[in-house]
């Protein structure tokens, strides 16, 4: 089976698109290994944007009440809880210092569980900004009929909202389920990685606003390099779950604009494990369409020459 990249061609998603003055490709890496969950990066979009309220939902799960990426929430702030065992004191008789390591925030005493070391389960909170991820190859750009959705000059993908007809052929065809209709609109909205800021060489409003640099902006080069030194540092220091997700530009996107350093696997922050571009098999199927049409219109020819004489 062909990959995305024979397929749709180069890895320089602008040129591509047509911009001969193209931008080096911004992006965004987040580290969730640094994520506090403070969520000032959903309160900055929303601000930048313009992005209406959510409303207060008590979803009962833990403090996340954004609940998923929609089209007023272009970030979202997940927190995944993990129950542990926990781990035995180096000096207790017959223990051993070696158990699991409680990244983000452990939970000592959680409420009604017991308090006695030998019956006591801690936690971990996984916390994970998510974002459009802005493919090389996006199916939303491939079934757009409007031209709506566009490749902008740093390769990032923007919907034009006056544009936009409301057809929803985007919502279904993004891997990621990321772009979403608005009630009461109609329209697709999505993270536009705020390319009016880019445009003024500014950093977008969420990875300013992100206290601890979970979010970091820049040349997505850049960006992929120093993901890849801080996955080393952490399994230096005893993180062998650390992993990157969305860096390898041969998946089946081609690679992300937006890609993650992860603490367990893609399943558990709700991502696709393998992510394909869903347009992948359009030239395929054109290919043998146009090629039945010929055959089609080929018999009809030889049917109508074999009739008449």
């Amino acid at each position: 089976m062909p990959d995305a990249n024979s397929l749709y061609g180069p890895l320089d998603p602008a040129p591509d698109a047509g911009w001969t003055d193209a931008q080096p490709r911004m992006g965004f890496f987040t580290d969730t290994s640094v994520c506090i969950g403070c969520k000032a990066c959903e309160v900055a979009c929303k601000e930048w944007n313009d992005v209406p309220g959510s409303g207060l939902d008590l979803l009962g799960m833990s403090y996340d009440n954004t609940g998923a990426l929609t089209a007023n929430s272009w970030r979202h702030v997940a927190f995944v809880e993990q129950p542990r065992p926990v781990a035995p004191a180096a000096d207790a008789p017959g223990s051993s210092a070696a158990g699991p390591q409680f990244l983000g925030m452990p939970g000592a005493r959680p409420p009604g569980r017991g308090t006695g070391a030998e019956t006591r389960s801690d936690f971990r909170w996984l916390m994970m900004s998510d974002v459009c991820k802005h493919c090389t190859h996006a199916a939303c750009l491939d079934v757009c009929p409007t031209g709506s959705l566009f490749r902008t000059e740093f390769g990032t993908v923007v919907v034009q909202e006056d544009i936009c007809n409301g057809c929803g052929y985007c919502i279904p065809a993004c891997p990621f389920g990321v772009i979403d209709q608005r009630k009461g609109d109609g329209r697709a909205w999505k993270c536009t990685l705020c390319y009016d800021r880019l445009g003024a060489g500014l950093t977008p409003a969420c990875a300013q606003a992100c206290p601890t640099e979970s979010i970091q902006y820049g040349p997505l080069d850049e960006l992929r390099e120093r993901a890849a030194q801080r996955v080393a540092t952490l399994h230096e220091r005893g993180v062998p779950q650390a992993r990157l997700y969305g860096h390898d530009p041969t998946d089946g996107v081609g690679g992300d604009g937006a890609f993650f350093l992860l603490l367990d696997e893609p399943e558990v922050y709700g991502l696709p494990p393998d992510p394909v571009v869903t347009t992948r098999d359009l030239p395929r199927m054109w290919k043998r369409a146009g090629l039945a049409a010929l055959a089609m219109a080929a018999a009809a020819v030889a049917a109508f020459v074999g009739g008449s004489s």
